[in-house]
């Protein structure tokens, strides 16, 4: 069975264009990365929960903020390594300085039998759409481009 995930793409109107909020995840495996590794706040979730709750939980979870409706859904896609990503757009304004991210545990160096914490998110941050496409990761692009569709801003290439 395929993994799924649910996320919210938060998007501001700012200086005639749109921002989206996107997070840079955190540990060892994205430190340093940069271009191609943000991605909209999501997470995996079970089947007995409701895709669009999964999503808002996982908001508060990675960035310590409620996301409030109206919920946009947006068409799933799929990512390289076969999870789906269902999503909604949201309207919104808050202040990345102000995230909080909850934590996960790995054991870090591999095979040394040590246990490191890392923040499941150590950034977030606005992006203009023609940058967002240069920051997410590949797969979720097409998110960016449903959201310019729907609200009628000329596609940003990259």
């Amino acid at each position: 069975m395929s993994k799924k995930s649910a996320g919210l793409i938060m998007y501001r109107l700012r200086n005639g264009g749109i921002e989206v909020l996107l997070v840079h995840p955190g540990g060892p495996f994205w430190a340093g990365r940069d271009e191609g590794s943000w991605s909209i706040p999501k997470g995996e979730f079970r089947d007995d929960e409701e895709p669009l709750d999964a999503a808002r939980r996982e908001f508060r979870e990675e960035i310590g903020f409620e996301a409030a409706g109206p919920f946009i859904e947006l068409k799933p896609v799929k990512q390289k390594g076969g999870k789906t990503v269902m999503a909604w757009a949201c309207r919104g304004d808050l202040d990345p300085a102000l995230f909080k991210s909850n934590t996960f545990t790995v054991e870090w160096p591999p095979r040394s039998g040590k246990i490191a914490v890392f923040p499941e998110v150590d950034a977030v941050q606005w992006f203009p759409l023609k940058v967002a496409r240069t920051k997410i990761i590949q797969a979720q692009e097409g998110l960016l481009d449903e959201l310019a569709s729907l609200l009628k801003e000329p596609r940003a290439q990259r």
